[in-house]
């Protein structure tokens, strides 16, 4: 694995955050009260067409929902409000797989323990992140490859995917605030694209480093590796998998 994605100056950043994040829940808060508006001044809307957009604005409010606990979880990480409990990476990372999105893939897990110290409900957050990350940026019939392990004190969780070619120049820029890869298509990106920088921020709090790069034929491979938790003689853990073709082991 290469290097982590580069960190950039912290006021920078924290500028850039605030400025992103202004402009996301303006775009959401104008979207609603154009919806709002033109609602109002349409008196021959009928039944339907006030429930079309009733459902608009329903799925708009559930974005900026969505884009404020993200914000929060950000926050709540890079400020180092932590819990520190012993954790099993192996029953969380099976876990997020099984709770997954359910897609058409090969899933493998090949899942040891891997024991830390941390924040429970933040572990989890990264875990599900870097798994609903994985299943969304696939391609059909693809594979979601889950690893992790203890060895020389520190305790590794690795996921792979089958997925779009990302470019070596984008790769570093997935792991910032708001940014999304980019696409040909004119659709709107899913998600917030806040996933992997909370990513990013939980690993920092734990200190953990970060690794990623992109697959040759496609896809991501990152790996996070923890400080381990000492005595750690758990027996392994095999997720069970449903919805989706699996195979026992990595290839």
């Amino acid at each position: 694995m290469g290097s982590g994605p580069a960190l950039v100056d912290p006021p920078e950043a924290q500028r850039r955050f605030v400025a992103f994040a202004a402009h996301e829940l303006r775009a959401e808060i104008a979207l609603q009260r154009t919806l709002a508006e033109v609602t109002l001044a349409d008196p021959e809307a009928d039944a339907a067409a006030l429930r079309a957009r009733g459902e608009k604005v329903a799925a708009a409010c559930e974005r900026q929902d969505r884009l404020l606990d993200a914000l929060l979880t950000l926050a709540r990480s890079e400020h180092g409000r932590l819990r520190r409990e012993p954790v099993d990476l192996s029953a969380i990372v099976a876990e997020a797989v099984r709770a997954g999105p359910r897609h058409e893939l090969t899933r493998s897990a090949a899942l040891r323990p891997a024991r830390i110290r941390g924040d429970p409900e933040l572990i989890q957050r990264l875990v599900a992140n870097l798994v609903a990350n994985a299943i969304r940026h696939n391609v059909p019939s693809g594979r979601l490859d889950v690893v992790t392990h203890t060895s020389a004190g520190r305790a590794r969780f690795t996921i792979a995917n089958t997925g779009p070619v990302i470019p070596a120049g984008e790769l570093t820029r997935l792991f910032e605030p708001f940014q999304r890869l980019r696409r040909r298509t004119g659709h709107r990106p899913e998600g917030v694209g806040l996933g992997l920088a909370i990513v990013r921020a939980i690993a920092e709090a734990h200190d953990a480093s970060l690794a990623a790069r992109p697959r040759a034929g496609g896809g991501l491979e990152v790996a996070v590796e923890f400080p381990a938790e000492i005595g750690t003689g758990q027996p392994s853990v095999e997720p069970i998998i449903a919805g989706a073709r699996s195979s026992p082991s990595m290839s």
